[in-house]
């Protein structure tokens, strides 16, 4: 059996995310989509928040499971025994991106991990959750960028005045 890690914040999670996550669960065995604690930047849904609407995305989708982790995505992959990172690859910066951490995580877990980045579909190219959280702060239509219990998840955190709700939905 090949479990593949499919590590990120999600957040929020679009369908760029979906996608990457639904075309991995065809190559491999299971897919591990795991939800990060502590980014080192500032978020709009708590961890449980982003757990819950990541899960709540693959509820019908067997072959993926969702969990939450914290520490070095590579030390998680070992824990959970998954042979492969899986990382969506939108435009060129991504690729560098993903290339050094791809090496660093080979240098921490040598023959252990391999990474294998999948193409976003053209309609995703542009999509990410900061630019889902943008437009959703300055009152724009998200309808077609995350499913519809997400888009609701950020109408509700979201006031029309566009600033965030009150400070415990912040993460420092």
């Amino acid at each position: 059996m090949v479990r593949a890690l499919f590590p990120g914040t999600f957040d929020p999670i679009h369908y760029g995310h979906i996608d990457i996550a639904t075309r991995a669960s065809k190559l491999f065995d299971e897919i591990v989509v795991a939800v990060y604690d502590k980014p080192l930047k500032t978020l709009l849904f708590s961890p449980d928040e982003r757990m819950h609407l990541v899960k709540e995305s693959f509820k019908d989708t067997p072959k993926i499971r969702v969990t939450g982790y914290s520490g070095l995505t590579i030390d998680f992959a070992q824990k959970i025994e998954a042979q492969v990172i899986v990382r969506g690859l939108r435009v060129f910066s991504d690729f560098e991106f993903e290339f050094r951490m791809a090496l660093a995580n080979q240098r921490l877990a040598k023959d252990a991990v391999e990474t294998v980045a999948l193409i976003t579909a053209e309609q995703h190219t542009f999509l990410s959750s900061t630019t889902v959280r943008e437009i959703a702060m300055l009152n724009g239509n998200v309808s077609s960028m995350v499913p519809p219990h997400v888009e609701r998840a950020l109408k509700e955190r979201v006031p029309q005045s566009g600033e965030p709700s009150p400070p415990n939905a912040l993460r420092d």
